[in-house]
């Protein structure tokens, strides 16, 4: 992509006129993506990106400027425009040149990939497809629409700045999804499974995507003998898995270091406290193998960790990038990402959720008279500075005498993340991460994973249509 040379030139441009810190992040990106709709390939398609994105900072202004030509004379014009763009009135840095600059590479742990996506044909990832379409038609005839989707994503990254970091990452992602739509009296319901690996396409040799459509298909027909759910307030069981994204949503952004430092937190200032019951245990975690979130490096050149955000219901640190956590006089948490070379980083989780306890899930369940069972949440929305957050639920039960019983209609779960916290009364022994995901924030999105065992809320806000 870029040369050692090519880096420590580009370095220097950017430092000439004084500033105090440039970066380089260089990315090449390649995809491929097939879609079916109802027996029918509606796309085949490769795609190919590459960039640099330079940021300047000068006192407390940042520059930023990026580029797709990665020539020399490219690079250095680039670096040129960051450079202008971050001068602050005023500010006075030392000049800096090359010999001043001393690069020290990474150890970067890439993620092994057995089976390269892009040594597969198009003709077996469509094969794919097709297959798990039929898998889902077979289930029954009320099964009247079948969509299904295949990607897969090589990230190549390089990022150097002048603090001496150079790093190298080398990133793969494949992904699988079918939804289905079983029609009846009760009009139209969804099912839908996704599967993805921060790795390639030996995916196909630990899921098998027959299986899969039909797990997809069984749950739209389920749901064909649902009931409206029911309004007000309950006690809430959330199954393991999916039910991650409340956690992710109501509270991981809360604990991002720049929402906390713009004040737009409900965790704000509040490091060492009591937060939530002592059964919560929620970290983010950029290590876990294989998992959506997965990275030998984030785009800042720092290497991920396994975050600790609150420890048995203590608030004990935030999520870090590296020029929040520099202000701040200590070590970024890998924390730091960025959509593409278009972007500037900023803090984002990576693969967050609550730590599994020593509760069984059927006594779980079995301790809640007359409640909702929710198996899977959908998205939602959430105001991070308050933690209020309204969620669907895509797959949920009542819970009768102890015990899962009749099938509910899309709802929704009104609540307050840090009030959740606090009302969590069990926690169990069966976690699972959840289906991979894109988080949105600020207008980028970056892939990240989340998970959570089998919980039990003393109570949130049913949204139903059930009088």
């Amino acid at each position: 992509m870029l040369t050692h040379e090519d880096v420590l030139t580009t370095l220097n441009s950017a430092l000439g006129a004084g500033a105090e810190f440039a970066e380089v992040f260089a990315e090449d990106v390649q995809r491929t993506g097939v879609s079916l709709d109802d027996g029918r390939i509606e796309s085949i398609s490769s795609s190919r990106d590459r960039g640099v994105g330079i940021r300047v900072i000068d006192s407390d202004a940042i520059g930023f400027a990026h580029s797709s030509d990665l020539s020399g004379p490219g690079l250095v014009s680039t670096a040129t425009s960051a450079a202008d763009a971050a001068k602050a009135s005023g500010a006075n840095q030392k000049q800096r040149s090359s010999k001043d600059l001393s690069l020290t590479e990474v150890d970067v742990k890439v993620a092994p990939v057995e089976i390269r996506p892009e040594e597969i044909g198009k003709q077996q990832k469509v094969e794919l497809l097709q297959a798990a379409e039929q898998a889902a038609r077979s289930i029954d005839p009320s099964i009247t629409q079948v969509s299904a989707g295949y990607n897969d994503r090589r990230r190549n990254v390089l990022i150097a700045n002048s603090d001496g970091v150079y790093a190298r990452d080398d990133q793969t992602k494949t992904m699988f999804s079918i939804s289905c739509v079983a029609t009846g009296d009760t009009g139209l319901q969804t099912g839908r499974e996704t599967v993805g690996i921060s790795g390639g396409f030996e995916l196909f040799d630990r899921v098998n995507v027959e299986e899969l459509a039909q797990q997809a298909a069984h749950r739209a027909l389920t749901k064909l003998e649902a009931r409206p759910a029911p309004s007000g307030s309950l006690p809430v069981v959330i199954g393991p898995g999916s039910g991650g994204v409340l956690f992710h949503e109501a509270c991981g952004h809360g604990l991002e270091a720049d929402l906390v430092r713009k004040g737009a937190s409900a965790f704000a200032g509040r490091i060492g406290e009591q937060v939530a019951s002592p059964l919560v245990t929620l970290i983010d975690d950029g290590t876990m193998s294989g998992e959506w979130g997965q990275f030998g490096v984030d785009d800042e050149g720092n290497l991920p960790a396994r975050n600790v955000l609150i420890e048995n219901g203590i608030l004990v640190d935030y999520m870090w990038d590296a020029i929040r956590a520099r202000k701040e006089g200590r070590p970024s948490s890998g924390n730091g990402r960025r959509q593409s070379y278009r972007h500037l980083p900023m803090v984002r989780m990576t693969n967050t959720y609550l730590a599994a306890g020593d509760s069984s899930p059927a006594d779980i369940i079995s301790s809640v008279d007359h409640g909702v069972y929710v198996a899977r949440l959908g998205g939602g929305q959430v105001n991070t500075a308050s933690g209020d957050f309204v969620f669907g639920m895509v797959e949920a039960y009542m819970i009768e005498d102890g015990k899962i019983s009749t099938p509910l209609r899309d709802g929704q779960l009104v609540g307050n993340g840090p009030k959740v916290l606090q009302q969590i009364e069990a926690v169990g022994n069966d976690f699972e991460m959840g289906p991979p995901g894109t988080c949105g924030k600020d207008g980028q999105g970056v892939p990240v994973g989340d998970g959570v065992p089998t919980l039990k809320v003393a109570e949130l806000t049913i949204g139903g249509t059930a009088s």
